[in-house]
């Protein structure tokens, strides 16, 4: 991380609840403290703190000393965008009447969109339920997912203190009852509780959330989760105030509360009735599409002014784009809408990268399943007139920050994506690399992060039974028959989406023309153009549906029907051979399937265990289906051991018409082949298994190929962009692993991407290439791991075990590399007063001590969790603020663990004239022995 940005990332952490408290007090952030927080020189400090100033990323307070504020957290505050003269002021009181001017009559709900319209009568009854004496109402919020369930329960929390009925101290608590919905005794736990020895595992007491939320708020999401016994203890507190912790028979503790529960249910079917019947106010959300024309194109509008600030460009949406976008929420709501805005705004941004003019988001750019949005609006031509009221040909969003009516956000990435995207076009632009070249990079990392983010959030309605909720049997069985031609006729799969993306189409398509109302559509002829293979399937379609509902079909909905169809095809190469090992055993293929997966990642590969007293029939009906779940339509290679299974091969390909290829005597090197074989060399099915036939391990090269090979010298090679900047970057940092794991030699040779190709068959017959890390996989006989796995935390693991297959001896280190890089990094954060940089070495030694003391080394997990609570109690050491161990003291008798703590601090903590408490240590303790004994 830059200088600037570890400056900017400390102000952003800054505590910004007391802003106001601060300038009263005419204290801030000083350069000084930033000076003295991350070690770095008070002259470089201000002078990267004018930088951001000039930046317009934080304001400025002339004076002795200079004080600055994060631009972003005062503008949550006054609720409003300041603008650039508004980032620099004389004195503090200058800035706190901006931040104190606020009107007494001004309600939390009034910046809520549709509060005067069609939420008008919810934002009454939420008044209402907060506002009854003496301590208000419980309330259930209703809606579909996406509606904004979570954010009205914020609200109604915010109100309770807008007119004093809360104080400003008052807890407002979230839990999500689907967290722990599978298991009802942890869900209960969570919630009120438990005492020590109440059930297996419960090893000390626990305060549940009543407990915490106490003269507040228990906001309860996805209520209907809970289990009847639990639901019956929430009314049981509702009536009486009383509540006991699981392991308790009397109900003789108190919490004064008000509980706010919401669910994506019907409450009369999903819920107690003696539950529901306790709850007086009941307040009905709705759906996206239920709000006026004017709500929606205001919530559109919102969002893009988000977007426009983070990216500090203004937009410009193309009308019909803002409709596609408005109708592409059939399922998601608001969540959904904001989703959909995120991702094209990304794509925009990289378009526009290399220009200073705002951005651009037009229809014939969008994605094409947001295309898709305007199949919603086919028949509803007084919908669609409504909503281009409000839309100019063309809309220009300033980059002005939207009402923030809540902090946190589950649609809100955890990451900066406009920060990625400029930070890699800058480094691939200055090394030369071609604009169409740096989308193609960029636009990967777009997928890995924003849909990895969304599919989080998909709808859940796949199964047919929640279809035939919304649409009839005659159209579903149509759809799925339809399903079964076209892919028969293209040797391809559909996409899971089509049976219910086609089903609701064709039931508005049907219900419009039926109306007898003219149908309208938008030309969107230019789009399918080059769709030739979808416009066939289409006209054929089009006779189907006319044979079978006697109907119609415009050529304009053929060309509806293409875009939609194009949409859903899964493309036949974007897939991979699917690995399936079955071996007899409770958990032998499990296994051999997890140490594939660790080493190459997760791949298209599966297994299923079978137990010695299980019917044949029995698996092969199991093998069978989970053969059909992994096909992506180039087949499976079958990996087992013996016996029957080694027959079932043929018998799924003749059930399910999925070519099927059977290799037996599996081991576990040859499920890594297997899926290295599918996952990074993308070989087809014959291919896999034509080279893996005769495979028995590793071992199993003639010695002449071995003595060949071990007459090269070791090389692993990186490739980025270019062979220089980041790829010697990259080249530094494996070499700072490989010197923590091996003592021999491994030359590490960066490469640019448009040479890969080219130099990796000379690169191969000069040296023993143990493996290939970057941006770009060759598809050579060679392990590739891409430079995200690098970094993820198993990455360093990955190049240890790919160095041992050339019996390269690893040396024990004291810690690895990337795990002394975390607890430094993680420290940073949480320390004041002492500098990580120098207190990670005595840390080291701490583990190492006790690792030697217990003949035991640690996990990396527990290794990094232990130092970086060690490090922060060094640091209430200083403060002179330890922790109180609540278990009596003879709690943890004189443990061999025990024993090594004192002497790991005796050791490394007394030169340092500090010394962990007897408290401190028994934390300690806890820490190594709980870890020790789950694992």
């Amino acid at each position: 991380m830059k200088r600037i940005e570890r400056i900017y990332q400390y102000m952003q952490q800054h505590d910004h609840e007391n802003i106001k408290e601060q300038l009263e007090q005419n204290t801030g952030i000083t350069a000084t403290e930033i000076s003295e927080s991350l070690g770095i020189l008070r002259n470089n400090v201000s002078m990267e703190l004018n930088e951001l100033h000039r930046q317009g990323k934080i304001i400025k307070i002339t004076g002795r000393p200079v004080l600055y504020f994060d631009r972003q957290a005062v503008e949550k505050k006054i609720e409003r965008g300041l603008e650039q003269e508004e980032l620099e002021f004389d004195c503090c009181e200058v800035l706190l009447k901006k931040l104190t001017y606020t009107t007494v009559s001004k309600s939390p709900f009034d910046d809520l969109i549709g509060s005067d319209a069609s939420l008008r009568t919810q934002v009454e009854q939420a008044k209402a339920a907060v506002l009854y004496p003496p301590n208000g109402l419980h309330t259930l919020i209703v809606g579909q997912t996406g509606v904004g369930k979570t954010l009205f329960a914020n609200l109604m929390y915010r109100y309770s203190q807008h007119t004093e009925r809360l104080s400003p101290q008052s807890p407002f608590i979230i839990f999500n009852c689907a967290d722990y919905y599978n298991n009802p005794q942890l869900l209960m736990s969570h919630i009120f509780g438990h005492t020590k020895g109440a059930f297996t595992g419960a090893d000390n007491e626990k305060e549940g959330l009543v407990e915490k939320a106490n003269g507040g708020i228990l906001f309860l999401d996805e209520i209907h989760r809970l289990p009847p016994e639990g639901q019956e203890m929430i009314f049981y507190l509702m009536d009486t105030g009383t509540f006991n912790k699981l392991g308790e028979t009397d109900r003789s503790r108190k919490s004064n509360i008000l509980i706010i529960g919401a669910t994506t249910e019907d409450p009369e079917s999903s819920l107690l009735r003696t539950f529901v019947r306790r709850i007086p106010i009941v307040i009905s959300l709705p759906s996206l599409e239920e709000r006026t024309a004017k709500e929606r194109v205001d919530l559109l509008k919102n969002l893009l002014s988000n977007e426009a600030h983070r990216i500090s460009k203004p937009l410009r949406i193309e009308d019909e784009a803002a409709k596609a976008l408005i109708g592409n929420t059939t399922f998601g709501n608001i969540g959904q809408l904001k989703s959909n805005i995120q991702l094209v705004c990304a794509q925009g941004f990289l378009n526009s990268f290399d220009q200073n003019e705002e951005i651009l988001i037009d229809f014939k750019t969008l994605p094409i399943n947001i295309k898709d949005g305007f199949f919603h609006f086919s028949g509803r031509r007084k919908e669609l007139q409504e909503i281009s009221k409000y839309l100019d040909p063309y809309t220009v969003i300033m980059p002005e920050r939207g009402k923030q009516l809540i902090n946190s956000d589950d649609y809100e990435p955890d990451f900066n994506l406009y920060k990625i995207i400029e930070d890699k076009a800058s480094i691939l632009m200055d090394q030369g690399v071609e604009n169409e070249d740096i989308k193609k990079f960029i636009t990967m990392d777009i997928d890995v992060h924003l849909n990895s983010f969304y599919n989080k959030f998909k709808s859940t309605i796949q199964d047919r039974e929640n279809i035939l909720k919304i649409v009839n049997e005659e159209i579903l069985n149509f759809t799925e028959d339809i399903q079964i031609k076209i892919e028969q006729q293209l040797g391809k799969k559909l996409n899971d989406r089509f049976v219910l993306a086609f089903s609701l189409h064709l039931t508005s398509f049907l219900k419009r023309a039926r109306s007898n109302k003219p149908l309208k559509y938008t030309n969107i002829e230019n789009v399918v153009n080059d769709k030739p293979e979808s416009y066939a399937i289409a006209l054929e379609m089009k006779k189907e549906i006319e044979a079978e509902f006697q109907i119609r079909v415009p050529n304009m909905e053929v060309l509806y029907l293409t875009l939609l169809i194009s949409s859903l095809l899964k493309e036949q190469e974007e897939n991979r051979v699917a690995v399936l090992v079955a071996t007899h055993g409770n958990s032998t293929a499990t296994s051999m399937v997890n140490v594939a997966k660790k080493l190459l990642g997760e791949g298209l590969v599966d297994s299923i265990d079978m137990p010695l007293d299980l019917s044949p029939k029995v698996v092969l009906d199991k093998i069978t289906q989970r053969a059909r779940e992994l096909d992506m339509g180039r087949g499976v290679l079958l990996l087992v051991d013996m016996g029957s299974l080694t027959s079932f091969g043929s018998v799924i390909a003749e059930r399910t018409g999925i070519p099927v290829r059977t290799i037996d005597m599996v081991s576990t090197a040859t499920v890594i082949e297997a899926v290295r074989k599918s996952n990074i060399l993308d070989m087809d099915l014959d291919s896999i298994y034509d080279s893996l036939k005769d495979f028995r391990g590793y071992g199993g090269y003639d010695s002449e190929s071995a003595a060949i090979l071990n007459d090269k010298p070791h090389a692993i090679v990186t490739i980025c962009a270019s062979g220089e900047g980041t790829a010697e970057k990259l080249q530094a940092f494996i070499e700072r692993i490989l010197e923590t794991i091996t003592t021999e030699q491994i030359k590490v040779i960066p490469i640019g991407v448009h040479e890969a190709d080219k130099k990796m068959e000379q690169l191969q017959e000069e040296n023993d290439i143990l493996m290939i890390v970057g941006i770009h996989n060759p598809k050579v006989e060679i392990p590739f791991i891409p430079i995200e796995r690098l970094f993820a935390k198993d990455g360093e693991e990955q190049i240890i075990q790919l160095v041992k297959q050339r019996d390269i001896i690893i040396k024990k280190s004291e810690t690895n590399w990337i795990a002394r890089e975390v607890i430094e990094d993680s420290l940073n954060e949480f320390l004041t007063y002492l500098n990580p940089k120098k207190i990670v070495p005595t840390l080291l030694k701490f583990a190492s001590i006790i690792e030697t003391e217990l003949n035991y080394t640690m996990e990396n997990t527990l290794k990094i969790n232990l130092l970086i609570h060690v490090g922060c109690a060094m640091e209430r050491m200083v403060i002179k603020d330890t922790l109180i161990y609540h278990e009596p003291n003879d709690h943890i008798p004189s443990t061999p663990t025990y024993e090594a703590l004192q002497k790991a601090n005796t050791a490394c903590l007394n030169p340092m004239k500090l010394a962990l408490t007897a408290d401190e240590q028994y934390y300690i303790c806890d820490i190594i022995t709980n870890t020790h004994i789950k694992k």
